[in-house]
């Protein structure tokens, strides 16, 4: 059993517009929870030209960091995978959100996490 969610960038959040750009996955049996993202300039651009691209890649790292766990992702990173994963998909209004979760069932968690990325992001 694994949970996931779809990471978007939201340019202008009044709008409702986004772009799929990573998925985070969780699975507590493999004790996994890892994200993978893209951050793909050109795509981006068609939503919206002004976009702080740095910003956004920094917020992306950041949540990469998050699943890894660790000091360099801050004090949500120490928390246990599970509070990880609920803190990192908890409802926002901000440029980088994600979907609501989405639970399934899988042998392999990696594998999972790199089908789901090539289906819902590239």
């Amino acid at each position: 059993m694994f949970e996931y969610a779809v990471i978007r960038v939201v340019p202008r959040v009044e709008r409702e517009e986004f772009l799929n750009v990573g998925v985070i996955l969780y699975c507590k049996k493999e004790r996994f929870l890892q994200a993978r993202f893209v951050c793909d300039e050109r795509r981006l651009g068609i939503f919206e030209d002004k976009l702080d691209l740095g910003e956004i890649h920094a917020y992306l790292t950041a949540i990469e960091k998050i699943c890894m766990g660790g000091k360099d992702g801050g004090p949500i990173a120490r928390l246990d995978a599970a509070s990880r994963f609920r803190w990192l998909t908890a409802t926002r209004s901000t440029v980088v959100q994600t979907s609501k979760t989405h639970p399934g069932l899988c042998a392999d968690a990696a594998d999972m996490l790199e089908r789901l990325f090539v289906h819902l992001v590239l």
